[in-house]
């Protein structure tokens, strides 16, 4: 279990506290390229971090994102005009471009001191934006960027890489991120009841492990955040070796396919945050098995709910809290563990959306758990960012891999092993992005 202060530091991301400081030194993942159609569409109002800008994609196509409130007299710039580079507050036509410089002043007049000191003093606050294979990242920190992140998902081309899948979670961003740092929940969430039990009318055929324990767990911290094994027993005495990685900040790569893949999970505020899931194959086309609808992922369980204009409404589902997730007790009784359909992570985030504290805030209080050895990745974890986030507090270093983005180029694995041998020396190849070789791919998730 955590201390309350430990659960707060983990926890809270807003700004000038450790964990959010740690997260505003990163490239952060944020929009898909689709939500930007053509240049000069119309703004979108984004928060990250508990930060509130607007992103436009200007006339020359490239991204930017400024503060929301209007440097003069602080008008909404979602409102504004997007139009001949740059973005026009509706309020006054003060018109700023994408660094965040005015470039027309017209409440002033052109000769005036007042306009020349204005045009020199005067900014708006511009983030900076990145946009690669279908999605902007942007950066919240103060200063020069860091090097772009140089995870694979973002070096292969953009047709070998599919466009973005986006849940959004009514709850603190650690409490998703922890279903993916624990695998022995693969042997009851996603279960289906039977080995032999078909699949149900929506959503992924259930999980089924031929191991009747459950897995042994073992981590190894890093750099970058850490990696870990679940071991479970195949024929012929052979290890089935399921290897995860998670990456500062918030990243994560799960064995789930033929393919590659990065896994976001980016905090809107303290209590609203974004799974944010890309695939690609790094060998060519993605294969027709990891194909699912890009425009609409959660399609078969009602899709998305109409937006507001606040971005803590994007990307929620139909299928959510107030109707159970579409939970069906029939399949429950027939076929699958969990009645609620099998699609992305709609399950994972049934069993973490309603973890609350006390007074009922999706902020869950770690202080009352009670552990086991199959949490031992989800406990690494936690060591980890807290640790990172009271060291750059502590000592202003960050983590290894905000300036070292070779150590990004990492797997996941799915890896058949001889019982009695290394298994971090035999999986080096598969867990390497400079490999050469396809994802490894020895069993499927789904086992027949």
């Amino acid at each position: 279990m955590l201390s309350t202060e430990d659960n707060e530091l983990l926890c809270r991301v807003g700004k000038g506290t450790p964990m959010g400081e740690l997260m505003r030194l990163y490239w952060i993942p944020c929009l898909p390229s689709r939500e930007f159609p053509e240049p000069d569409s119309p703004a979108k109002r984004m928060m990250l971090l508990g930060e509130n800008f607007v992103m436009f994609r200007d006339t020359e196509g490239r991204m930017g994102a400024v503060a929301e409130a209007c440097p003069h007299r602080g008008a909404s710039m979602y409102f504004a005009r997007v139009e001949d580079g740059g973005i026009r507050c509706q309020y006054h036509g003060w018109k700023f471009d994408t660094e965040g410089t005015i470039v027309d002043l017209p409440t002033e007049r052109s000769d005036s001191r007042a306009c020349q000191h204005l045009m020199d003093t005067v900014q708006i606050r511009a983030y900076p934006c990145h946009e690669v294979n279908h999605m902007i990242w942007v950066y919240l920190g103060d200063g020069d960027p860091p090097p772009f992140p140089d995870f694979e998902i973002n070096t292969i081309p953009g047709d070998q890489v599919q466009h973005p899948a986006i849940m959004m979670e009514e709850a603190n961003w650690v409490q998703n991120l922890e279903g993916d740092l624990d695998s022995v929940h693969l042997n009851w969430l996603h279960r289906r009841l039977e080995a032999d039990s078909p699949a149900p009318p929506l959503g992924l055929r259930g999980f089924w492990s031929p191991d009747p324990e459950p897995p042994m767990l073992d981590v190894e911290r890093t750099e970058y955040g850490a990696y870990y094994t679940s071991q479970r027993a195949w024929k012929d005495d052979k290890t089935w070796h399921r290897i995860n990685q998670f990456i500062f900040p918030f990243h994560t790569m799960i064995s789930v396919g033929p393919t590659i893949n990065l896994r976001s999970f980016v905090p809107l505020d303290d209590t609203h945050a974004m799974l944010i899931s890309q695939s690609g194959n790094p060998m060519g086309p993605m294969p027709e098995i990891m194909a699912f609808r890009e425009d609409d992922p959660f399609g078969e369980v009602g899709g998305y709910l109409p937006r507001t204009n606040d971005p803590r409404s994007y990307f929620m589902t139909a299928a959510n809290k107030t109707n159970d997730y579409h939970r069906d007790l029939e399949v429950e009784k027939t076929l699958m563990h969990c009645g609620i359909p099998f699609v992305l992570n709609l399950q994972d985030r049934a069993m973490t959306e309603l973890m609350c504290d006390a007074d009922g805030v999706p902020l869950y209080d770690r202080t009352g758990e009670h552990l086991g050895s199959t949490d031992a990745f989800v406990i690494a974890v936690r060591a980890q960012l807290i640790a990172a986030a009271r060291h750059l507090r502590d000592t202003g270093q960050p983590p290894a891999n905000l300036h070292d983005v070779s150590l990004d180029r990492v797997r996941a694995a799915s890896i058949l092993l001889d019982s009695d041998v290394d298994w971090r020396a035999h999986s080096k190849l598969a867990r390497s992005a400079d490999s050469g070789n396809p994802p490894s791919d020895d069993l499927p998730l789904i086992i027949d």
